[in-house]
C-alpha cells in the first residue's frame, strides 16, 4: 500500500484554516496537526483562538496545550516532533493533515533547516543589557543593519527572536534568515500545501471581528490569569500579538480603546507578513475562501481530494 500523503493547510490568520480543517479532518477521518506557535502552551486559549473543547474531543488534536508558557518552542523542535507523528498517522493509513500559520513551523516541515548554532549565554546577555540602557529599539536597529530581512519577519518588538537573531549573527558572522536558505521551497512530491487567502477588505474585516470577540469573550482575564500564575510578561509565549498589547493595557501603558485597536492593526500586519512569506514557496495551491464560502462543503473537499488524486 502506498504510504498516505501529507495535507498542509495554512494561509494567513483569520482566513478560515480552523474550520475548513475540521471539514477535511470529519471526511478522511484523521486527525489534525497544529502548526501554530502559540496555540500549543496551555492556558493561552482566547488569545490563540484555539478551537473549543467540543472539538477538540471529537478530532484529535496534536501540538495543542502541551508546553508551558515559560517553555521556549522552536521551528526544529516541532518538525522533529511532526515526524514521529506523521509515521503514527500514516501506519493507521491516513492522511497526515497539519494546519497553521506559523511560517516557521510550516517552512521546516517543506525543507530541513540548516545547522544552527546553540544559543550562546553570554551573547544574550550582553543583547539583554544593550535593551536594558538603551530599549528595544536599539536592538532592531542592530538586527536590521545586519539581517534586514528577518527583521522584517519579526511580530512586533519581540526580544526572543531579536536576541537569537543576532546571538547567531555574532557567533557566525551570517545572517538568521541565510540558515533557512538551504533548499528551494518546493512542495515534496508526497505533500499537498493549501493556502487560504481571503479578498483584503474582508480579511480585515474577519480580523476586526475576531479581536472584538476574543476581548469580549474575556481575553484580558485570561492574560491576568496567566499573569497571576507567576509568568513573566517577558517570556516568549506572551510576546505575541493580543497578549503584549493586553500586558500593556493590564499595566496602564494603555487604553482600553488603544487596546482595541493596537491588537487589530498588529494582526492586519501579521497578516501581511504572512501572505508575503507563503507567496515565496513553489508548488502551492491557493485558495479564495472569499469565492468558495457560497459553495458547500463537499465542493471544497472535492477541490483537496483531487490535488491528492493528482499527487498519488
Amino acid at each position: 500500500m502506498n504510504t498516505p500523503p501529507t495535507i498542509i493547510l495554512t494561509g494567513p490568520t483569520a482566513t478560515g484554516k480552523t474550520d475548513l480543517s475540521l471539514q477535511i479532518a470529519r471526511h478522511f477521518n484523521t486527525p489534525i496537526i497544529s502548526a501554530d506557535a502559540r496555540q500549543c502552551y496551555k492556558y493561552l486559549d482566547i488569545g490563540t483562538a484555539k478551537a473549543p473543547p467540543s472539538v477538540l474531543e471529537e478530532i484529535p488534536h496534536y501540538f495543542i496545550s502541551v508546553l508551558d508558557p515559560d517553555v521556549t518552542a522552536t521551528a526544529s523542535g516541532f518538525a522533529d516532533r511532526v515526524r514521529q507523528w506523521k509515521r503514527d498517522i500514516q501506519k493507521q493509513g491516513k492522511p497526515v493533515l497539519i494546519v497553521g500559520g506559523s511560517t516557521l513551523y510550516i517552512e521546516s516541515l517543506i525543507r530541513p533547516l540548516d545547522q544552527i548554532p546553540p544559543k550562546n549565554d553570554s551573547n544574550i546577555r550582553e543583547l539583554e543589557t544593550i535593551a536594558e540602557k538603551s530599549g528595544l529599539e536599539e536592538i532592531r536597529r542592530r538586527l536590521e543593519s545586519v539581517d534586514p530581512e528577518y527583521a522584517r519577519r519579526i511580530d512586533g518588538p519581540n526580544p526572543h527572536r531579536m536576541f537569537r537573531a543576532l546571538d547567531v549573527w555574532m557567533q557566525t558572522g551570517k545572517p538568521f534568515s541565510s540558515f533557512h536558505r538551504n533548499r528551494d521551497l518546493t512542495v515534496p512530491a508526497d505533500t499537498v500545501v493549501f493556502c487560504l487567502n481571503r479578498d483584503r477588505h474582508e480579511l480585515h474585516d474577519r480580523i476586526n471581528r475576531r479581536v472584538d470577540q476574543m476581548i469580549q469573550e474575556g481575553l484580558l482575564d485570561e492574560v491576568k490569569s496567566i499573569l497571576d500564575m507567576g509568568y513573566e510578561p517577558s517570556l516568549q509565549s506572551l510576546q505575541t500579538v493580543g497578549y503584549r498589547e493586553s500586558i500593556a493595557h493590564l499595566q496602564g501603558k494603555i487604553s482600553a480603546g488603544e487596546l482595541r485597536e493596537q491588537i487589530k492593526t498588529a494582526t492586519r500586519r501579521y497578516a501581511r507578513r504572512q501572505l508575503t512569506w507563503f507567496r515565496r514557496w513553489k508548488g502551492v495551491t491557493w485558495i479564495n475562501q472569499s469565492d468558495l464560502d457560497s459553495k458547500k462543503t463537499s465542493d471544497i473537499v472535492r477541490t483537496v481530494t483531487e490535488q491528492l488524486a493528482a499527487k498519488a
